[in-house]
């Protein structure tokens, strides 16, 4: 496991890189399936990794309590050496209700992550949905909470970063946050050896 922090790629306002992705739902998703969402939280995240799988909770409430907010987690590894992170397996999590997001989706082409500059996981991206623009624009990039590692706990607010910057998106504001990155494993390229 090589620990690794996420590194700002976008900027605040950019638009989102879209996607057409096959989901745990036999499904395909792309980003303007969602626009009639006022946001959308892209996380790349995996099966295997303990600093993604401290988050499954977290995103799978996001994703139960906020009804104008998508919660998209997208499993960009390398499938054949990480074979945890295949796509059987990610139905796997979904089934047992593990992971219970809007859609869990299969990056197998690591094309999505390397055009969001996902370096870990969890990696989280807040898309707004920009009406003028009719396009989802970045909202937020870093870390989802303070707890860095597996075994922490999150302290009260203001320590759920994503949850003040989605109250931000959904009242219409600027998300005023400065840069903090997530941290996790690694994502696990194909090129890698």
């Amino acid at each position: 496991m090589t620990l690794e922090a996420s590194e700002p790629a976008l900027e605040q306002g950019d638009t989102a890189p879209d996607f057409s992705l096959p989901g745990v739902d036999g499904e395909t998703h792309s980003l303007s399936d969602y626009d009639d969402h006022e946001a959308v939280l892209v996380v790349f995240t995996c099966n295997h990794c303990p600093y993604a799988q401290a988050k499954f909770e977290a995103l799978n409430a996001i994703a139960e309590e906020y009804d104008d907010v998508a919660v998209i987690g997208i499993n960009p590894n390398d499938a054949e050496e990480y074979p945890e992170d295949s796509f059987e397996q990610m139905q796997a999590f979904v089934e047992r209700g593990e992971i219970r997001y809007d859609a869990y989706l299969r990056d197998e082409s690591q094309d999505v992550a390397e055009a969001y500059g996902a370096v870990c996981t969890p990696d989280p991206f807040l898309l707004r949905y920009d009406e003028d623009r009719d396009e989802f624009v970045l909202a937020y990039h870093g870390r989802l909470d303070d707890a860095l590692s597996p075994d922490e706990e999150p302290s009260e607010e203001p320590g759920f970063e994503v949850r003040e910057a989605i109250e931000s998106v959904l009242a219409g504001e600027e998300v005023d946050q400065s840069f903090r990155p997530s941290q996790g494993c690694s994502i696990k390229w194909t090129s890698e050896d």
